[in-house]
């Protein structure tokens, strides 16, 4: 099969970018030589797959346009993709709150940052689902029907697909929020019976005295509901392909 020059950097440039944004290759123990071999590795595969593209033939400028444009289009994929990952770190900025465990964060080697003990709990059992459940080979499949939807040098950011893109932020709340509600419900509990008892006892230290029954508490139902969780993620990560596509749909339609 023939491979078009042109469309070998297109899909460079789209996969390229979704690599380096994902959290699974985007990560900073991830070499660049590793991502760039992956994507070549990925254009030579989907490269002959694509009709033949006139655009950026005969016009350096073309075929810089048309990189761009791919560039682009692959870090709003890579971002939809994403989003997932973001609302596991604004449910564990949540649970860390209510533990207690946000005066000791730890060192993640995946992004070279400090995080808490719940994020990093969350973030390896998001990895480990993924790749468990071969999520990964569904998400490139995706990728690789994306250029159905959305054709190299064809796709932009219209109206309906920013939309679609603030409706996934909004509802990383509500994802975020199942996954803390089992926590949050015990921690509100726990602060309503001390502050009657604040009220019973004027002279009880209300802080120094339900601070460890808070973290104590909260470790017991954030272990027991741990399976809970996983579900929810599961949920959520499954759904991954389905969102990219729809996301590939719209930009093909902007």
């Amino acid at each position: 099969m023939y491979l078009d020059p042109v469309n070998w950097f297109a899909v460079f440039a789209r996969v390229g970018a979704v690599l380096m944004v994902f959290p699974l290759t985007g990560s900073t123990n991830v070499p660049v030589r590793l991502r760039v071999a992956l994507a070549a590795l990925a254009a030579f595969l989907l490269g002959p797959l694509l009709p033949a593209s006139g655009a950026g033939h005969g016009a350096f400028w073309g075929l810089v346009g048309l990189i761009f444009k791919e560039v682009c289009t692959g870090l709003v994929l890579g971002f939809v993709a994403r989003l997932v990952f973001f609302g596991l770190e604004l449910a564990a900025g949540i649970l860390a709150t209510e533990m207690g465990l946000m005066l000791s964060p730890q060192f993640n080697p995946l992004n070279q940052s400090q995080v808490t003990a719940p994020g990093m709990m969350l973030h390896w059992l998001a990895l480990m689902l993924f790749l468990g459940l071969d999520l990964h080979h569904w998400l490139l499949a995706a990728l690789q029907r994306s250029y159905a939807l959305a054709p190299a040098g064809a796709a932009g950011l219209g109206e309906a697909a920013l939309l679609d893109i603030l409706g996934g932020t909004s509802r990383l709340f509500v994802f975020a929020l199942q996954i803390v509600a089992p926590v949050l419900a015990v921690s509100f509990t726990i602060s309503l019976i001390f502050s009657v008892l604040a009220r019973a006892v004027p002279q009880m230290n209300v802080f120094a005295e339900s601070f460890p029954v808070r973290t104590l508490t909260t470790l017991m139902v954030f272990g027991l509901c741990l399976n809970l969780m996983a579900q929810h993620l599961l949920n959520q990560l499954r759904r991954l392909p389905d969102d990219l596509l729809r996301a590939a749909r719209l930009l093909g339609a902007g």
